[in-house]
Parts: structure tokens; C-alpha cells; sequence
């Protein structure tokens, strides 16, 4: 069983901005699949079949690791079954990355999933948002995606579904790794 969490915050105040896009990837997901995320549990919202589950946290960006670690202690699902999908504003927008392991790179989310879960070892999606430096870092990754912007997020929609499908369906995640951060080089 794999488990495939977006973070985001929840509420109508946070939808479309950048802080939100791991919870756009999911919603992606979910509609390439043909499913919703109808079920609640832990303060998540998700979606279970046999061989995954797709999760949005409900507990706001920064407390995403309560859920996450209820959803891996109740199911029983091993570490290194799960893959975490959030925004990075040291990658540009558009661009993507697969990591194994590492630090939360100044993410509040990631950290507070690094200090529930007690390790830093667990696979990560990190999609580019960039950043203005002219904005302070709260008010970029909590701005709206103008409208460049959400056509940049949708054209690489297709290849993130597909890297993530390699890995759900059992895929080596080094390979995947390799395979698609050669494809999304930074600028």
C-alpha cells in the first residue's frame, strides 16, 4: 500500500495559491484516475482503493505531519511507502524534483512531518513555484498563481501523473528519480 499526500491548506482564503500545489497535483491525480477524495479520517481527506491512497491533510500546511502519521500508524504503512508533494521556492517554476531523504529546506510543512515522523527519510515531490524576492516569503507562497503562472503548473501536470503512476505501480524509485529530474534541469 502506497500513500500519496499534497500538502496545502485547506479553505477558500488558500485556494490557487502556491502554497497550495500539493494539493493541485492531488486533485490532478484524482481526476486523471476518476476518483474523489470523499472519505475523512484524521483530519484528512482521501481516497482508498487496494494498492493506494491519495491524501490531502485538513490540519493546515504547518501540522500536515499529524495526519500523515496517523494515516501511516492505523494502516500500517511502511515508510518508505510513502511519497509527500509540495511546493519549493528554490525551484523555478515549473520545474520538479524527486528526492529520498533531506532536511525540510525551510518548509513548515516538511518539518513538521520530519518531527512527527522522526526522520527525514522519506521520499519527496518537490514542484517549483520560484520566488519574487520582492514579496516577503509569506506573502509568495501565499499569493495567487496569476494566470502565466497556472498555465506553467498545468503543462507539467501530464509528466508529474506519469512519474508518479511509475512509482505507484511499483516502479524503483531511484530510477524514477533519475529518469525525471535529468528531464526538468533547472534553468
Amino acid at each position: 500500500m502506497r500513500l500519496i499526500v499534497g500538502l496545502g491548506n485547506l479553505g477558500l482564503e488558500y485556494e490557487n495559491t502556491r502554497h497550495n500545489l500539493g494539493f493541485v497535483v492531488i486533485d490532478y491525480l484524482a481526476e486523471k484516475l476518476g476518483v474523489e477524495l470523499k472519505q475523512k479520517k484524521f483530519n484528512g481527506l482521501y481516497y482508498q482503493n487496494q494498492e493506494f491512497f491519495l491524501l490531502k491533510p485538513q490540519t493546515y500546511m504547518n501540522s500536515s505531519g499529524e495526519c500523515i502519521l496517523s494515516f501511516l500508524n492505523y494502516f500500517a504503512i511502511p515508510l518508505d511507502n510513502l511519497l509527500v508533494i509540495y511546493d519549493e521556492v528554490a525551484l523555478p517554476l515549473g520545474k520538479f524534483r524527486y528526492r529520498v531523504q533531506g532536511s525540510a529546506g525551510g518548509h513548515n510543512g516538511v518539518k513538521n512531518i520530519i518531527e512527527l515522523l522522526k526522520s527525514q527519510n522519506f521520499k519527496r515531490l518537490r514542484v517549483g513555484i520560484g520566488r519574487d524576492k520582492k514579496f516577503p516569503l509569506r506573502d509568495w507562497v501565499l499569493g495567487k498563481f496569476t494566470d502565466k503562472e497556472k498555465k506553467e503548473i498545468e503543462s507539467i501536470l501530464p509528466s508529474l501523473y506519469e512519474s508518479i503512476e511509475e512509482w505507484k505501480q511499483g516502479g524503483n524509485f531511484e530510477k524514477i528519480m533519475n529518469k525525471y529530474n535529468k528531464k526538468t534541469e533547472p534553468c
